[in-house]
């Protein structure tokens, strides 16, 4: 599989599963032994745990959109730089609904193996960034000088 169509099949995931909800169909994108690990979960999850969580968010979120601002690719990775934004609805994650449009930043570093499938997904969400368009306090102890 060729750079160019391992970043293919990774935006077809991010495009069936976080914006359009079609689970089923990215779940054939991923291996059988698939593994889910993110900024926002305790431990990693399976093809299992990875559809209710996207179910959980895209319920919170209905008007979900994932954007990918770039897409990089090198032997059998793939690294993504993507903006999700929506309109929190729902309560999630013990975040309270506002109506206002929510805008995270991640990171998602993915593991494809020989076939093409996805073996491995990690993602690194801007919870900070977020808990602060939420009005969140900060989980930081301490703060930092301004400089």
């Amino acid at each position: 599989m060729s750079p160019e169509e391992r970043k293919r099949r990774v935006r077809q995931h991010i495009d069936l599963s976080w914006s359009k909800g079609r689970l089923a169909l990215a779940e054939q994108l991923q291996s059988r032994y698939f593994t889910y690990k993110s900024s926002f979960i305790t431990q990693p999850v399976n093809n299992a745990g990875f559809a209710l969580i996207v179910r959980e968010v895209r319920l919170a979120i209905p008007d979900l959109e994932v954007v990918v601002d770039e897409c990089l690719s090198e032997g059998n990775r793939v690294v993504t730089s993507s903006t999700l934004f929506g309109t929190l609805a729902k309560p999630v994650f013990g975040c309270a609904p506002d109506g206002k449009i929510l805008t995270v930043a991640a990171m998602s570093f993915w593991t494809l193996n020989p076939n093409g499938d996805i073996d491995e997904l990690n993602t690194l969400f801007d919870l900070e960034g977020a808990r602060t368009q939420l009005g969140l306090d900060t989980p930081l102890p301490f703060q930092l000088p301004l400089t």
